[in-house]
């Protein structure tokens, strides 16, 4: 029943590992965190606990893994900071970007296609360098927008522009994948 009460008490993931909600996040902070809670609740420490007592034991461990996953992630960390502003990404309806962006995009699946065609490994790899360097910078934007302006529309069109360029990484892995097998 303790673990029921505390889980209860939490408002957002950022409370449950002692952080301050924000996009620039301290990976490590987080990674100890998590270690810390996982040794203090893991299931094995409640075996001989009552039935009631294992089954919270189960639920936060649960609770905590999919914390832990969301904050980790860039894209996820990014949608619900602005979730908790009450705003919505809306990936799924809202597919609009600036032109130069999406012009960036076609020029790169361009450059995905022709590396696959000659199963160019080393231009896979650059295309992937290219594609972190912009990672990196979009995500410095996306803390500028959230944790210093405080501007959540502005930092919502940056993350859907995060999620295309995370989908896009997975393309890379799948073109590797596809040289490799071939």
């Amino acid at each position: 029943m303790r673990l029921r009460r505390i889980v209860q008490r939490l408002k957002n993931h950022f409370e449950l590992f002692g952080l301050q909600p924000a996009y620039a996040l301290e990976l490590e902070q987080l990674e100890r965190a998590y270690r810390e809670i996982q040794t203090r609740i893991h299931p094995d420490r409640f075996a001989r606990a009552g039935d009631a007592e294992r089954r919270a034991s189960m639920q936060w461990t649960t609770h905590v893994n999919e914390a832990y996953r969301i904050l980790k992630s860039p894209v996820q960390r990014g949608k619900y900071l602005l979730s908790l502003q009450g705003v919505d990404v809306a990936f799924e309806s809202n597919t609009a970007m600036a032109a130069d962006f999406l012009v960036q995009q076609m020029q790169w699946r361009e450059q995905l296609e022709e590396a696959l065609e000659r199963r160019d490994a080393a231009e896979l790899e650059r295309l992937r360098a290219r594609l972190q360097g912009e990672r990196r910078a979009l995500e410095g934007r996306i803390a500028e927008r959230i944790d210093g302006k405080a501007d959540a529309a502005g930092a919502a069109d940056l993350v859907r522009r995060l999620m295309f360029l995370e989908k896009f990484d997975a393309d890379i892995d799948a073109g590797f994948e596809t040289i490799e097998s071939s």
